[in-house]
C-alpha cells in the first residue's frame, strides 16, 4: 500500500522523498487500516451474547452517537450522528453494543444509505424486536469540499423496521424524542 501511496503522490506532481512527505506513506497506511477496521469485525462476536431476557415493553434509544466513514465514492470523509431505537419483544442488547455496532459498519467503504439500512438490520436480526428505528444525520465532505462545494448541507437517512414503519404515532414519539436535547 505504501508503494501506490507514493505513487500517487508522484502522479500528483509531488516529490515523494520530501522532508514532509517520507513518512506519507506509512501514515495513510495506517489511517486507512484503521478507518476502514469495520471490516475485520466479526459482528456475531462484537454483540458477544449481549442480549439479556427482560420484561420491558417500552422504547429504547441511544441517540447522538458520532460516526465517521468514508465515501465509497471519492474516499472522503462523512461523519454525523446516529440515533437508534428498538421496541423490545422479549430480549434487550446491551447498550455500548449499539455504539459498537454503528462503529463496525461506520469503519467500511460506506453510502449513508446502506450504513443505516445495516445498522437497523443487525439489530433487528440480534434481537427480534417489535421495530427497530435508525436516523442518521451526515455532512460528507465529497459534497462539501468537491462537486458542488455545499458546506452548509447534510444528508438525513432512515431506516424504519416493524412497528416504527408500520405504526406512525412509535414513528412521531422516536423521532420527537431524538429532537430533545
Amino acid at each position: 500500500m505504501q508503494d501506490l501511496v507514493r505513487q500517487i503522490l508522484a502522479e500528483l506532481g509531488e516529490n515523494p522523498e520530501r522532508e514532509g512527505l517520507v513518512s506519507t506513506p506509512r501514515r495513510v497506511e495506517k489511517s486507512l487500516k484503521f478507518l476502514t477496521s469495520g471490516y475485520t469485525v466479526d459482528i456475531e462476536s462484537l454483540i458477544n451474547h449481549a442480549l439479556f431476557t427482560v420484561d420491558y415493553s417500552e422504547m429504547v434509544i441511544v441517540k447522538d452517537i458520532d460516526f465517521y466513514s468514508l465515501c465509497e465514492h471519492h474516499l472522503l470523509p462523512f461523519f454525523g450522528t446516529c440515533h437508534v431505537a428498538y421496541l423490545p419483544r422479549t430480549k434487550v442488547i446491551g447498550l455500548s453494543k449499539i455504539p459498537r455496532i454503528v462503529d463496525a459498519f461506520s469503519r467500511r467503504l460506506q453510502v449513508q444509505e446502506r450504513l443505516t439500512n445495516e445498522i437497523a438490520s443487525t439489530i433487528q436480526d440480534a434481537i427480534d424486536p417489535l421495530g427497530v428505528a435508525v436516523v442518521m444525520e451526515g455532512t460528507h465532505l465529497c459534497m462539501a469540499m468537491r462537486g458542488v462545494e455545499k458546506q452548509q448541507s447534510s444528508a438525513v437517512t432512515s431506516a424504519m423496521l416493524g412497528t416504527f414503519r408500520e405504526d406512525a404515532r412509535t414513528r412521531t414519539e422516536f423521532l420527537t424524542l431524538i429532537r430533545q436535547s
